[in-house]
């Protein structure tokens, strides 16, 4: 008799979160950050441009900046674009910077031939650099000794 009473005590509860759901939505509670509508499509203007002069580093063993775009360049388990011009073997080739060396060391520290699976994805590290407006304050301050 316990079962049934759970079952239906729990079925009243979602019925009741899906009705106040509904009723938040028509009541027009709902907005998006930019105060539209949840399901209207906003325009949003560019507000930064990619710079292709490079930046300077700003600390030390900062991860290099990218000073291109990286739009379409597929990362992911089976490729990594990045590697056909950066990779040891096609950088001199395509005048582009050499990776580190150490994005050819295992986790113990054996040197390979490859890039490491722990450096496989350059995005988690290196970023488009771009002269973009601060989003919150910062009080961030260059180190010095570069």
């Amino acid at each position: 008799m316990t079962k049934p009473i759970l079952a239906g005590a729990l079925a009243l509860a979602t019925s009741l979160a899906l009705v106040g759901a509904g009723l938040a939505q028509s009541a027009g509670g709902l907005s998006s950050l930019r105060g539209a509508s949840v399901d209207e499509q906003v325009p949003v203007e560019q507000i930064f441009q990619q710079e292709t002069q490079r930046f300077n580093r700003e600390y030390r063993q900062q991860p290099p900046l990218i000073p291109h775009s990286i739009d379409q360049y597929q990362i992911d388990v089976r490729a990594n674009q990045c590697l056909g011009c950066h990779d040891w073997t096609n950088a001199g080739d395509r005048g582009a910077p050499t990776l580190s060396m150490t994005h050819y060391l295992d986790r113990d520290g054996t040197e390979m031939d490859h890039v490491a699976g722990t450096r496989w994805f350059c995005n988690q590290c290196h970023v488009p650099q771009a002269n973009a407006p601060e989003l919150v304050e910062n009080t961030f301050e260059s180190s010095t000794g570069r």
